[in-house]
Parts: C-alpha cells; sequence; structure tokens
C-alpha cells in the first residue's frame, strides 16, 4: 500500500509565502438584518436544527447538569434524548428554577434533590405542542401567534418527515425570539412572555 506521506510520481511544490506588512483588516461575515413584522414568513423565526444544533440532554443527567449546560449554552430550554438517542421531552428554565416539580419528584421518589433527574421533571412529548414546517413555510408571524395565543407556551418545536413514514424534530420557535424580532422589550411588561401577551402588546389588543 502506498503511503499517503510520500506518493509516488507525483511533484509539489512550495509556495511562495507573503509577509503581512500592509495588511491590517479583518473580514467579518456580512450580518444581513430582516425586520420582521406579523406578516412576515413564519420560518423566519424557526431555529432550524439543520443549521444551528440542537442543545440535548441525556435523560439521566442531574438538575445540576441541566442548569449547567443552560448556562453555558445561553439557553432556557433543552431536547432530552434516551439511551437509545430518542427524543422524549424537553425541560425549561422554569421547571429547575421554580422547583415544584423537583419537589414533587423528591416526594414521589423519597430522594434527595441531588438525585432528582431531568427525566423526573421533564415535560413529555406527548404533553408538547408542534407545527410542521410545510406548515409554517406557508404562515405568516401573525398565523403563528393567533394559532398560539391562547396555549401560554413558550416554545413550540418543529416537525418534518424523516423519510419513514414517521416525524423528527426539525427545530424550534421560542416566544422569546419572536418578541425579539419584532421589537417587544420582554421586560416591560415582564409578563409579555407567552405568544398571547406579546400578541397584546404588539397591538395593544388580542388578535
Amino acid at each position: 500500500m502506498a503511503n499517503p506521506l510520500h506518493p509516488s510520481k507525483v511533484h509539489f511544490s512550495a509556495l511562495p509565502l507573503e509577509n503581512l506588512d500592509g495588511v491590517s483588516g479583518i473580514v467579518q461575515p456580512v450580518t444581513q438584518t430582516q425586520s420582521v413584522t406579523l406578516e412576515s414568513s413564519a420560518a423566519m423565526l424557526v431555529t432550524d436544527f439543520s443549521v444551528s444544533h440542537p442543545y440535548t440532554l441525556p435523560t439521566g443527567s442531574s438538575i445540576s447538569q441541566a442548569l449547567e449546560t443552560m448556562k453555558q449554552a445561553g439557553v432556557r430550554l433543552l431536547m432530552l434524548v434516551n439511551a437509545s438517542g430518542n427524543f422524549t421531552g424537553v425541560i425549561n428554565a422554569r421547571e429547575l428554577i421554580g422547583g415544584r416539580r423537583i419537589t414533587l419528584a423528591m416526594q414521589k421518589h423519597q430522594i434527595g434533590r441531588d438525585e432528582v433527574t431531568a427525566e423526573m421533571i421533564q415535560t413529555p412529548r406527548s404533553e408538547l405542542h408542534s407545527l410542521s414546517y410545510s406548515r409554517i413555510s406557508h404562515a405568516s408571524v401573525g398565523d403563528l401567534v393567533e394559532t398560539l395565543k391562547t396555549s401560554g407556551d413558550q416554545h413550540v418545536l418543529i416537525t418534518e418527515p424523516d423519510g419513514s413514514g414517521a416525524s423528527r424534530i426539525r427545530g424550534i420557535i421560542s416566544a422569546s425570539n419572536i418578541s425579539r424580532a419584532l421589537g417587544v422589550d420582554f421586560n416591560h411588561p415582564p409578563e409579555a412572555r407567552t405568544f398571547s401577551a406579546i400578541c397584546h402588546v404588539i397591538l395593544g389588543h388580542d388578535l
């Protein structure tokens, strides 16, 4: 077998190096800012997992591991996967910080706080809401707000066919992303954290 470091009958030439005298600029990516309105495509607000890596966590992880992962990633929601790599549900910062589910898990399993796992306090996939990517692609931001204003959700998962007759998670849309995109101050009023409240702040009334 030929040695890849010493290929035969191939001639290579050293490239002429240049110095950096007179070079002071650094190329920066071009940021294209698009204004978002209620008439904009809802697909603009999808965190697309085909583009950006989803933040996942094994179901057996401790709640302290979950919180640390959120802090490191700068996110408020993690997708949980079991030992087989299958999606089982989500865990959000409110559940980790608020503690009600943690307390219930401690009581149910008769364990200490440091023994509570992410799986014990997750919102299982059976209780989550989703929209298909194909539907989102043909909908407006206003349609999205209208659809979710009464649900109270802070996140909605986006699905697509996986090619085998089932579906997989394609991405996620969060209420906080919608509020930022539409120019709603996330903290004033502080209740503008759900789709319904965001809509109320934007229009001064519900849709």
